[in-house]
């Protein structure tokens, strides 16, 4: 799950720093969700899925779909 959510930021040339941002969190909290140091909080994961326009499940490798279920 985490290099998948590192490879999203990556893709849309997006640093922790502005995803921190996004996300209304530090870099630094941001960095450990991408290392996987600390658990993704349900909402987090919701709001990156939404941001990237990708569902939960494709975060959460459940599916390589990335599609959401709208």
């Amino acid at each position: 799950m985490y290099r998948r959510i590192r490879d999203l930021r990556e893709d849309r040339d997006l640093t922790q720093t502005q995803m921190g941002k996004i996300l209304s969190c530090s870099q630094r909290v941001y960095s450990n969700y991408e290392r996987g140091d600390i658990d993704i909080p349900t909402l987090i994961l919701i709001r990156l899925a939404d941001f990237h326009d990708v569902s939960v499940d494709y975060l959460l490798e459940r599916t390589d779909n990335p599609q959401t279920a709208r």
